[in-house]
C-alpha cells in the first residue's frame, strides 16, 4: 500500500510524525469542515509548537554574527600553518570562542534535525488529506465504491491525467482499489470530475451529492483548491471568468511574495558576499521565491495555501523573535557564558590534574617496588657469593639449593 499516495505514510521516521499531525488536522477539520481554512489553522498550530526551536535557532544566528569575526581572526592567525601543534592550538582557541558565546560548534543543527522531519511529514499530510481526515475519506469512499461497481469505471479512472502524471502505482483491484480511487478523486480537476460523472451506469444522485459535498470542502475564496492554478487560469481564459483568473494568479504570486518578505526578517550571515555564506544566502533570497511561484502553478491550490500560510506565520514569528533578541543584553549574556565556560574548563583541568597525580603516584609506587626488589636481589646475590664455608649462611645456601632442585 506504500505506492498509494492516499495511504497514511508508513516510513519509520516520518510515518509516526505524520500520523500525529493527521490526528491534529482531523480534529481541526471536525470543527471547521473546510480544507483551506483547516490547512491554515493546522499550519498555525504546528508553527506555534515549533516556536521554541525556532527561537533557539535565531538566537544562535544572532550570536554567530558577533562571534564569526573573532573566529575569522583566529583562522587568519594560523593561516598556512598545517603542523599538528598549530592546528591543535587553533582548534582550542576556536573552541574557547564557542564557549565564550555559549553555543555549540554544531550550531542549530539539533533544532533543524528536529524541525525538518516534522515539516516533511506536514507536507505529506497536506498532500493526502483524505488519508488523515476520516470525514472526507468516508464521503469519497461512497463514490469510489459506486465507480468500482460499474463496468467501465476503472478504465475511465485509469485514463485520467491525474492518474497518468502521478508517481503513485495505483491498483484498482483488490484491497487497495477503494483507496486508489479516493486518491484519484482527491487530485482530480473539475474537468476530470466531469468525465467521472459521465461513466455509464454510475448512480447520478450519489455522484452529484458527493461532488457537491467535496467541492464544498475544497471551496476557498471562490477557488476549488483541489485544482492547480495553471488549470484555473486556463479555464478562466476560456470562459472569461476574470475574478477566477485573478484568484488563480494570486496563489503563485502570494507564495513568491510572502516567501520573499519572510527572507527580509531572517538574520543574514556576515561575510564579504563573494563566495561566502552571505553571497549564497543573498542568491537564495532571490531564487527561492521564484521556485515557490513555479511549483505553486502546477501543484493543487491547497499546497499553495499551505506555503503562503507558512511564510506569513514564519514572518510574524520572526518579527516577534527579533524584538525579543534585540532586547537581550548580548554583552551580559556573553559574560555569563564566558564565566560558565571558564568554570567548566577549570573543572576539567582539576579532573585532569587529579588523574595525572594518581598516575604519577602509581608510577612512583611501581618504581619504589622495583627498586626494593632490585635491592633484595642484590643483597641475596651478595649473601650467596660471600658466605664463608662452614658458616650458617653457607649451610642455609645448601638447604636453599636442595629445595630449589627438588621443586624443579
Amino acid at each position: 500500500m506504500s505506492g498509494i499516495m492516499l495511504t497514511q505514510y508508513s516510513g519509520a521516521i516520518l510515518g509516526p510524525i505524520a500520523r500525529v499531525l493527521g490526528v491534529i488536522l482531523n480534529a481541526v477539520f471536525n470543527i471547521v469542515p473546510n480544507v483551506g481554512v483547516a490547512i491554515i489553522i493546522f499550519t498555525v498550530i504546528i508553527y506555534i509548537c515549533l516556536l521554541p526551536l525556532t527561537y533557539k535557532q535565531q538566537k544562535f544566528s544572532k550570536l554567530s554574527a558577533k562571534m564569526n569575526p573573532e573566529i575569522q581572526k583566529v583562522q587568519a592567525k594560523y593561516k598556512g600553518k598545517n603542523d599538528q601543534a598549530s592546528m591543535q592550538r587553533q582548534n582550542e582557541e576556536i573552541q574557547a570562542i564557542y564557549g565564550k558565546y555559549g553555543v555549540s560548534p554544531t550550531g542549530s543543527c539539533l533544532q533543524l534535525f528536529i524541525q525538518m522531519p516534522i515539516l516533511f511529514a506536514l507536507y505529506r499530510v497536506i498532500n493526502s488529506v483524505p488519508a488523515y481526515v476520516t470525514k472526507i475519506y468516508s464521503d469519497l469512499s461512497v463514490l469510489a465504491n459506486e465507480i468500482l461497481s460499474t463496468d467501465t469505471g476503472v478504465s475511465v479512472i485509469s485514463g485520467l491525467d491525474t492518474t497518468k502524471r502521478s508517481f503513485a502505482k495505483y491498483t484498482f483491484t483488490g484491497d487497495n482499489a477503494v483507496s486508489s480511487v479516493i486518491d484519484v478523486l482527491n487530485r482530480a480537476s473539475s474537468k476530470e470530475w466531469d468525465a467521472i460523472g459521465a461513466i455509464p451506469g454510475i448512480n447520478t444522485d450519489v455522484y452529484e451529492k458527493i461532488r457537491a459535498t467535496f467541492e464544498g470542502y475544497n471551496s476557498f475564496l471562490g477557488l476549488n483548491i483541489s485544482n492547480t492554478p495553471m488549470f484555473l487560469i486556463s479555464e478562466a481564459l476560456k470562459t472569461g471568468a476574470w475574478l477566477l483568473l485573478v484568484g488563480a494568479v494570486m496563489i503563485p504570486v502570494l507564495a513568491a511574495a510572502t516567501q520573499w518578505i519572510n527572507t527580509l526578517f531572517m538574520p543574514q550571515p556576515t561575510g564579504d558576499g563573494n563566495g561566502s555564506a552571505a553571497g549564497m544566502m543573498k542568491s537564495m533570497n532571490v531564487t527561492m521565491p521564484l521556485v515557490s511561484a513555479f511549483f505553486c502553478l502546477s501543484l493543487p491550490c491547497g499546497m499553495g495555501i499551505y506555503w503562503i500560510a507558512g511564510a506569513v506565520i514564519r514572518s510574524i514569528e520572526q518579527v516577534i523573535i527579533n524584538k525579543q533578541i534585540d532586547k537581550m543584553d548580548i554583552d551580559s549574556l556573553i559574560e555569563k557564558n564566558a564565566e560558565k565556560y571558564n568554570k567548566k574548563m577549570e573543572g576539567r583541568k582539576s579532573i585532569a590534574d587529579s588523574i595525572s597525580n594518581s598516575s604519577i603516584a602509581s608510577k612512583s609506587k611501581m618504581t619504589s617496588n622495583a627498586d626494593k626488589d632490585a635491592a633484595m636481589a642484590k643483597a641475596e646475590e651478595y649473601y650467596n657469593n660471600h658466605a664463608k664455608p662452614g658458616s650458617i649462611a653457607s649451610k642455609a645456601n645448601m638447604v636453599k639449593k636442595y629445595n630449589d632442585t627438588n621443586k624443579k
